[in-house]
């Protein structure tokens, strides 16, 4: 026997050899996958993930041709569905359809500086077109690049079976979904969507369980919360912030899992994951990594699927950011709708006698449009009042300027009117649990 072809089962189980390619194949690629994804690094005083630094990168090489970089990819997604026939599929896909030829009209203005004043300022299509669309236009291929490491070397499946007895009985999701729920909050929701998709679409996933992780997890990256915090003046309190916020996301995501419509919808796939024996869990997590570590297709195919799967993804979500986000900030500028909203939410408010209740709930419903408007809303408020809007501003998930163009554009089965329930269902139990937590916080910030 060649050292190549050394076994490696040390329980002697019948069926269980492996060679020592199949565990470096294991092993490399998922140890490289997490390093680009999770583990930060620090390069020229910035610290974040690699891929974050590879993104800023390519947008430094680009230059000013970045602009026109994202042009390209939005004219190609508002083409595709003509040139597919993707727009006679349903209502929904011909609405969208318009949808993205407005995004490639809204895209030239902002790049040309034509149209109207109102369109120019800071918050309106710069805000959308350099913060947003031009970042995910580079994150979402350039991920995809490296995302084979994570999802098709067996890390998945390992993660899975370790993680099943939490994930499971908690959110009613296979224990892989662990991993999209970090790779949303360390990297991005589109990453997160991305790896939820490619594993919906591969069996995987049932409808509801994609759903559930699209809808739950895919929340903004702690880059992008930073960013919340600072705004919010929250930054001496940032590590209470970063963690409760993390905490009551995915409560709030354990409580509407149980609640429709996540609760009624399809729960069938084609495949599960392996039942585990009685004190076999990290045994059987590590044959069924090596399994499918030695089943995987060579890096190239891989790396080829994924990086056309999220060019794909790229294309379609970017005009629809231009288009549903710009519609979104013109309603929270101009008109009364979400003042409006924010009425069903003042009672949850007002519950906690609040001073400043009404102006709370009325920005938090000012996320549905973009998750960060809340933020700008409510800078100059009381403590807890900023606490409180910094969590929401993240355990929504949900929001039209981008999260909700990006799950539309996936092959996950859920419709707007759904995603609107479960938003609402989100920041009303988001501002049940945060509002006391932000008074615990103060009262321990005044100890402390």
């Amino acid at each position: 026997m060649s050292h190549q072809d050394k076994i490696l089962d040390s329980t002697g189980a019948p069926g269980r050899r492996y060679s020592l390619k199949t565990v470096l194949r294991l092993f490399v690629p998922s140890v490289l996958g997490i390093l680009i994804f999770f583990v930060p690094l620090t390069l020229a005083g910035r610290t974040t993930i690699p891929l974050d630094h590879m993104v800023s990168g390519a947008r430094y090489l680009l230059g000013g041709l970045d602009g026109w970089y994202a042009l390209v990819l939005i004219v190609a997604g508002a083409v595709y569905p003509l040139a597919t026939g993707r727009w006679r599929r349903s209502v929904t896909e011909r609405i969208f359809t318009v949808l993205k030829l407005l995004g490639v009209v809204a895209a030239v203005m902002a790049l040309s500086g034509w149209g109207p004043a109102l369109l120019h300022t800071p918050d309106m299509l710069p805000f959308l077109f350099d913060k947003l669309v031009i970042p995910v236009g580079l994150i979402v291929p350039i991920g995809a690049i490296f995302l084979a490491l994570l999802i098709s070397y067996g890390l998945l499946e390992l993660i899975g079976i370790l993680l099943q007895p939490v994930m499971r009985p908690i959110w009613r999701t296979p224990g892989k979904s662990a991993i999209d729920a970090v790779a949303s909050f360390v990297g991005s929701y589109s990453i997160g969507l991305l790896i939820t998709n490619r594993v919906y679409k591969a069996g995987q996933y049932s409808a509801r369980e994609a759903a559930i992780i699209a809808t739950g997890f895919s929340t903004v990256s702690v880059t992008f919360m930073v960013i919340v915090a600072k705004t919010l003046d929250l930054m001496a309190v940032w590590n209470l912030y970063f963690w409760l916020t993390l905490l009551i996301t995915f409560v709030v995501t354990a409580i509407t899992v149980r609640l429709p419509p996540l609760a009624r919808m399809d729960d069938e796939k084609p495949g599960n994951e392996p039942e585990v024996a009685r004190g076999r869990r990290l045994t059987t997590a590590w044959y069924t990594g090596l399994d499918a570590a030695r089943e995987a297709p060579s890096l190239a195919r891989s790396v080829a699927l994924n990086f056309k799967e999220g060019l794909l993804m790229a294309i379609s979500i970017l005009p629809s950011i231009m288009s549903v986000g710009l519609i979104g900030l013109l309603l929270a500028k101009y008109t009364p709708l979400f003042d409006w909203l924010g009425l069903v939410f003042y009672p949850v408010t007002a519950l906690w006698g609040l001073d400043e209740a009404m102006q709370l709930a009325q920005a938090a419903s000012t996320g549905f449009a973009e998750m960060f408007l809340p933020a700008l809303l409510m800078g100059d408020t009381g403590f807890v009042a900023r606490f409180t809007t910094g969590v929401v501003s993240v355990s929504e998930v949900l929001f039209f300027s981008a999260s909700i163009p990006c799950i539309l554009s996936t092959t996950i089965p859920i419709s707007i009117g759904r995603i609107v329930v479960i938003w609402f269902l989100r920041v009303a139990l988001s501002l049940l649990l945060a509002i006391p937590t932000g008074y615990a916080v103060m009262a321990l910030a005044v100890n402390g």
